[in-house]
C-alpha cells in the first residue's frame, strides 16, 4: 500500500462531469481531446467547451466528429468545438495534426481507444491495441511538448490525462513480446498491457515534464456502456459479465464515467501533481501485482506505477517511433 497520504478529492462515483465543473470558468483554456466523436470523449468535450474552454476534438472519422461537435453546439448555446482529423494507428495523421498545431495547449486529454476481437496489426506490424492506445498517444503528447510546455507558462500548468483501465490489472508490460509476434494472442491481454502502458506514461511524463510545468494523470472512467465494445467477443462479453456479478465494477452513466478524466483535468488537487492513477475521482490505491481483481476493483497493480518500468517504455516507445 501506499506509505504517502492519497490525494483526495470531494467528488464521489455518482458525480458528474458537470457537476466537477460547477463554478470553474476554463475562457482562455485550449483542450484536446482524442476519441471526442461518442462516448467518454464526446462527454468530455461538452463538458469543457460548456465551460468555456476552446475544444479541439481529435476524431478518425470527422463526419461523426462533425455531428459530434453540432450535437455540443446545441447543448452549449453555439460554441462548436473544432474538428480536426487524427488516427491514432497512423504515424502520418498523428505527425500532420502535431505540425499544424498553433500556439500554446493547456490540456491534452488522450481518451480514444480501441478493442479488437482477434489479431490486428499496423502497417509497421504493431499490435493494433498497443500501437492505438498507447503509442498514437504516446507519438501525440511528444509531439506537441513544446505547445504544452507554451500552456503552461501562460496559465501556471498543463495537464496531460491519459485514459486508462481496471483491465490493466490482467497484465504488465511484456517487453520481449511487445506485439504477439511469439505468444499466442489474447485479445484481453493485449487491451491490458495498452491500459498499463497508459498508466506507465503518466509516470514518466511527469517526471520528465513536471519541470516544464506540465503533469499528467492516468484515470479509470470505470464500468460505462459505449462503443468501445462492439468489437467485444463472446468471450469478452462472457468475462465482462462475470466481473458485473462478481461486484468489480457496476455500471456508470457516460456522465459520470467522464468526471474522473475531469477531475484530473481541472481539479486544483493535480494542479501541480502527476504521475497518479484515479479511480471514482480519487487516487486509487496501490495494490501487489498478484492481487485479485475482485477484491480490488478500485486498485492501482503496482507494475503501473513502477518507475523504472515507465523510464523503460518511453525508451522503448521512443525507439519504435523513429523506425
Amino acid at each position: 500500500m501506499n506509505a504517502r497520504q492519497l490525494v483526495c478529492t470531494p467528488f464521489t462515483p455518482s458525480n458528474t462531469a458537470d457537476e466537477v465543473l460547477r463554478d470553474i470558468d476554463l475562457t482562455g483554456v485550449r483542450a484536446i481531446v482524442t476519441g471526442a466523436s461518442a462516448g467518454l470523449g464526446i462527454e468530455t468535450a461538452r463538458a469543457l467547451t460548456a465551460a468555456g474552454a476552446e475544444v479541439t476534438l481529435a476524431v478518425r472519422d470527422t463526419t461523426a466528429g462533425d455531428a459530434a461537435a453540432e450535437t455540443i453546439g446545441k447543448s452549449t448555446g453555439g460554441i462548436r468545438p473544432r474538428v480536426v482529423r487524427l488516427d491514432l494507428a497512423d504515424r502520418a495523421t498523428v505527425t500532420r495534426f502535431v505540425d499544424a498545431w498553433g500556439g500554446p495547449l493547456h490540456l491534452l486529454i488522450n481518451n480514444a481507444g480501441v478493442v479488437t476481437g482477434g489479431l490486428e496489426r499496423t502497417h509497421e506490424g504493431w499490435e493494433l491495441q498497443f500501437a492505438t492506445n498507447h503509442l498514437g498517444h504516446f507519438a501525440l503528447a511528444t509531439g506537441l511538448h513544446h505547445a504544452l510546455a507554451r500552456g503552461a507558462a501562460d496559465r501556471d500548468g498543463a495537464r496531460i490525462v491519459s485514459v486508462s483501465s481496471t483491465a490493466h490489472m490482467r497484465s504488465d508490460i511484456d517487453f520481449d513480446d511487445l506485439h504477439f509476434e511469439r505468444r499466442s494472442y489474447d485479445p484481453q491481454i493485449a487491451y491490458a498491457q495498452s491500459k498499463t502502458a497508459n498508466s506507465l506514461f503518466a509516470v514518466e511524463a511527469t517526471r520528465l515534464w513536471a519541470a516544464d510545468g506540465i503533469v499528467a494523470n492516468a484515470v479509470n472512467p470505470g464500468g460505462i456502456a459505449t462503443g468501445l465494445q462492439r468489437n467485444f467477443t463472446p468471450e469478452q462479453k462472457a468475462s465482462l459479465d462475470a466481473a458485473e456479478a462478481a461486484g468489480v465494477f457496476t455500471y456508470k452513466t457516460v456522465e459520470q464515467g467522464a468526471a474522473t478524466s475531469i477531475v484530473a483535468a481541472v481539479a486544483p488537487q493535480f494542479a501541480h501533481s502527476g504521475g497518479h492513477y484515479l479511480d471514482d475521482a480519487q487516487e486509487a490505491y496501490t495494490v501487489p501485482n498478484d492481487a485479485d481483481l475482485a477484491r480490488h476493483p478500485h486498485g492501482v497493480k503496482e507494475w503501473a506505477l513502477d518507475p523504472a518500468t515507465a523510464k523503460r517504455l518511453w525508451t522503448v516507445s521512443t525507439d519504435l517511433l523513429r523506425v
